[in-house]
């Protein structure tokens, strides 16, 4: 499972959605997917933008966990 601390770095910083959407010029829909962990697939631009106005690695946007066997 991957897993997206965009809502924990919004916090962390006090932005809503619309500042992350008009701070990166990403479309709001693309930040309300990642911020409610429902997105299925993320561009590489998407990426970089979030990673640079967070000042983080992709590491620190996104974690990877082992999906439970049981």
């Amino acid at each position: 499972m991957i897993k997206c601390n965009l809502s924990r770095l919004m916090g962390e910083k006090k932005l809503k959605i619309a500042d992350v959407a008009r701070l990166t010029e990403l479309h709001r829909n693309t930040i309300t997917l990642l911020y409610d962990e429902t997105a299925t697939r993320v561009d590489l631009i998407t990426i970089d933008r979030l990673c640079r106005l967070f000042e983080c690695k992709v590491g620190e946007l996104f974690e990877y966990f082992p999906d439970d066997p049981s």
